[in-house]
């Protein structure tokens, strides 16, 4: 049995079991996982993308395996904010810790609307996604300047009546601290590091794109090393909490994360291949730990430069 003691983290205001989420877009709304691992176990779960009005996403083919990864242009298909309230919703809060709902639009109004239902709901906090690389209209176009970014938080925070909001950031900008610095200061209670990084893969004998929507966002271990480093240098940049995500597939990455400054972690593409990689990860965490006499909250932030 793991020890909660020794698991617990804090991402602001909020306090967690264990560091330990599935990342939006990997894990539905749970309910895809019961049969695989017990989501009571995990710190809380990250719901996929919501947007105001039922989404069909992007054509297929949507998704495409690479080495040490995956491509995906799912295009932030769901069912809409109004069904995942009545019926989406309900079974999750059920068996999750924490319910942390990533919600995303096509312009500012789409995103406060969106802020301001959600508010209301029996959640734990939104995550906001300004970082989705594979729609055409609104996502990441909030997230690559520091001015645009921080002008949406601005106005999310008043709709946000006291709800917590995560900002989800891209990787793909040439400088993400000043982003950071700007989400921050607009009033984002955390950050979420990063998305996936947008890639392309083709069909050498087609001579096509793999992807019908050309280029989508690459995920899985192959990314860590990379979002390791934006972990590490937006933790130089702000004072709130970060929560990194990208390439988790071991207990390694995970304890790499919190050293380099997360306070949680959250598990993207693996989920994929071993369903149940959340639940392992708690374990081995807790046994990683234990070995060491060490706690999660004592050792974030203590990477030695």
């Amino acid at each position: 049995m793991t020890d909660a003691s020794r698991l617990a983290t804090r991402v602001g205001q909020l306090e967690f079991a264990n560091p330990i989420l599935p990342a939006s877009g990997a894990f539905g709304s749970g309910k895809e996982y019961a049969d695989f691992l017990d989501i009571g176990k995990l710190g809380g779960v990250v719901t996929k993308s919501v947007t105001l009005k039922p989404t069909r996403g992007n054509p297929p083919p949507r998704v495409a395996e690479t080495p040490a990864g995956m491509l995906n242009a799912i295009g932030l298909q769901n069912e809409g904010v109004e069904v995942f309230l009545a019926e989406l919703l309900p079974p999750l809060r059920e068996k999750a810790r924490r319910v942390v709902v990533n919600l995303a639009g096509k312009c500012a109004d789409d995103y406060v609307r969106l802020v301001g239902r959600l508010a209301a709901a029996p959640i734990d906090a939104l995550e906001i996604n300004i970082s989705c690389p594979n729609v055409k209209e609104g996502g990441i176009a909030f997230g690559v300047t520091a001015g645009a970014a921080g002008d949406l938080v601005r106005q999310l925070r008043p709709a946000a009546a006291g709800m917590p909001l995560w900002v989800k950031l891209t990787p793909n900008v040439s400088d993400i601290a000043a982003i950071a610095r700007a989400v921050e200061e607009a009033g984002a209670d955390a950050l979420v590091v990063a998305n996936t990084f947008l890639g392309m893969a083709v069909d050498i004998e087609r001579r096509r794109p793999v992807l019908a929507n050309i280029t989508g966002g690459l995920s899985g271990p192959a990314i860590h090393p990379l979002t390791l480093r934006l972990v590490w240098q937006t933790r130089q940049a702000v004072s709130c909490p970060i929560v990194a995500a990208g390439g988790v597939a071991g207990v390694g990455e995970v304890v790499a994360f919190l050293l380099a400054g997360a306070s949680a972690v959250e598990v993207g593409a693996m989920n994929f291949v071993e369903p149940g990689i959340c639940g392992r990860l708690v374990d081995e965490l807790d046994a990683w730990l234990e070995r060491r006499g060490e706690t999660a909250a004592g050792i974030i932030g203590t990477l030695k430069t």
